[in-house]
């Protein structure tokens, strides 16, 4: 099972800057998801074990997704925080391949909360 600790959230005013980490117990491919309050979950970033990067299309040009493989850690860097991005930040990893489920396993940190207000 792949642990995962989350770490950087807060409370932060409109144009700020934020750094999200996520400490994994092993390697994997990673990426950072939000949910807030009445919304469905949703994928911000993603980033393989070899480095390549998804972002969505509400955070392009303001997230920076990294990891340090040899530190088992992700990154999320967040600058021009805009109220919208207000949620709980979650950090998800991939396991191995169920073959009872037929489904890569999931790995979910318990989440850090974001407050983009003045």
């Amino acid at each position: 099972q792949v642990q995962l600790e989350e770490s950087g959230g807060g409370l932060v005013q409109p144009g700020g800057s934020l750094r999200l980490s996520c400490v994994a117990s092993e390697r994997a491919p990673m990426g950072w998801y939000r949910q807030a309050p009445g919304k469905q979950r949703e994928l911000v970033a993603s980033i393989s074990s070899s480095g390549w990067i998804k972002y969505s299309d509400s955070v392009k040009g303001r997230f920076t997704i990294s990891r340090d493989n040899a530190k088992n850690t992700a990154y999320l860097q967040m600058s021009s925080l805009e109220p919208e991005d207000t949620a709980v930040y979650y950090c998800h990893a991939q396991g191995p391949f169920n073959i009872a489920t037929m489904t890569f396993e999931d790995y979910w940190g318990k989440g850090t909360l974001v407050t983009v207000s003045s």
